[in-house]
């Protein structure tokens, strides 16, 4: 919804253009235009003034909504649109505190990569040296004495791994520039800050573009004794196991918390999730403990509410330890992709379709275009079946064997008869 201007404002503009207008007709087209520049460079800034006056406001009500679920304990730093509590022993914060709010939709803001040492944190936050190092080099004579010189960066094999996402930001300039202070920053393995961690960041960013409802994130790694550092660094910065997201949807009365290894992870983002006690329970801490009836909230996970695949009809792969010797979920088929050996795949059909060339696909566990896992079934083979396994299967857990093969980023195995195809029972 647009912001209307203040009376005051409207008023002030509309006396300049009507002054401008008694004198307008005595004046050169070079005065008049000079005079119309003059005013649009007024009613710049007036826009400008009114745009800070908002975010501003808009930071207060930022800090007042995050006092008013319950912060966990902890000495509190408050920045324009976060707040964190630093654990210097381990040489990052223990929990970061966000709102992610609809604006972030609409929001155009960029990286800005501005990465720094907190000020606010009074015993000093980590620093560059904690990740990386980088050295200046020279220039080099085949480009001239006068070319610029290079940085030579030598990492530490870990990202700077943002708790509260830029992106969540990016309708403030300031906001996502101080999402860069490096007491936001935790050590995580680059192909779980890339893929699986950035997915989840999205996963809630959609919920709030679908919704319309601002979202309170906490965010931490799960910090205790006995954790690695990493040696190089100036600070000997902690390596979180394990990281969490602690979600509310006050608006809806829901929360939802996710728990991850810090692992390139292997399985769909609805695995991790975990009931906010969960979280609690592994790191002391307590969320929203301000905010009515969070005690029931706190002990479901409703991946349907939180997740749309979840809602549409895709399911979590059945826990492998679960499964008979030589039995393997969903997940684990893809390591045994064009290795050429037979094994016994167990999923639920989720979907199944003909395909305009008359070949029978079932996607197990997850739906296209998320799918992990498909069966297909040559039109030629049909006939090896009693009666049409699409209706016999859909919705069914099936197991299924044979050689699993490369489609795409998904495994797929072709199935030739009914002696590869058969119910699961637990």
């Amino acid at each position: 919804m647009k912001k209307s201007l203040p009376m005051a404002i409207k008023f002030r503009l509309l006396l300049v253009l009507i002054l401008s207008s008694f004198v307008a007709s005595g004046q050169t087209i070079d005065t008049q235009l000079a005079s119309k520049e003059n005013q649009r460079r007024l009613i710049l800034q007036q826009l400008d003034l009114l745009d800070t006056e908002i975010e501003s406001l808009k930071f207060e009500q930022i800090q007042a909504d995050l006092r008013s679920v319950g912060l966990p304990a902890g000495e509190q730093v408050w920045h324009s649109a976060m707040v964190l509590s630093y654990a210097e022993e381990y040489e990052q914060a223990r929990w970061v505190a966000h709102i992610i709010r609809p604006e972030v939709t609409d929001g155009r803001g960029a990286r800005t990569n501005d990465f720094r040492e907190d000020p606010l944190v009074a015993t000093g936050s980590a620093v560059e040296a904690d990740y990386f190092l980088k050295y200046l080099q020279p220039p080099s004579p085949q480009r001239g004495s006068k070319a610029d010189s290079t940085y030579i960066y030598d990492g530490f094999g870990y990202d700077r791994g943002h708790l509260a996402p830029s992106a969540d930001f990016r309708w403030s300039e300031t906001a996502t520039s101080e999402s860069y202070f490096y007491s936001n920053m935790s050590p995580q393995v680059g192909d779980f800050n890339r893929e699986g961690w950035a997915k989840l960041e999205g996963l809630l960013r959609g919920h709030v573009d679908r919704n319309g409802r601002q979202l309170v994130v906490v965010t931490g790694g799960v910090l205790q004794e006995g954790l690695s550092v990493i040696e190089r660094g100036a600070n000997k910065v902690s390596i979180p196991e394990q990281y969490y997201k602690v979600v509310l949807d006050l608006e809806a009365g829901k929360a939802i918390a996710f728990l991850m290894p810090n692992v390139k992870l292997p399985y769909p983002i609805e695995h991790y999730a975990v009931p906010v006690d969960d979280v609690e329970e592994v790191t002391g801490l307590d969320f929203f403990n301000l905010v009515e009836g969070q005690e029931i909230m706190e002990q479901e996970a409703d991946t349907k509410f939180w997740i749309p695949a979840v809602a549409a009809g895709d399911v979590d792969p059945i826990y492998a330890p679960s499964l008979p010797r030589m039995h393997f979920n969903t997940v684990q088929a893809k390591l045994y992709m064009g290795k050429g050996k037979k094994i016994t795949v167990v999923g639920k059909v989720v979907s199944s379709r003909y395909s305009q060339a008359g070949h029978l696909w079932f996607n197990l566990d997850k739906q296209y275009p998320n799918q992990i896992f498909s069966v297909m079934i040559r039109k030629e083979n049909l006939v090896n079946f009693p009666g049409d396994p699409k209706a016999e299967f859909e919705g069914k857990v099936i197991a299924v064997t044979g050689e699993v093969s490369k489609f795409g980023e998904s495994a797929v195995m072709v199935v030739d008869g009914e002696e590869q195809l058969s119910l699961f029972a637990r």
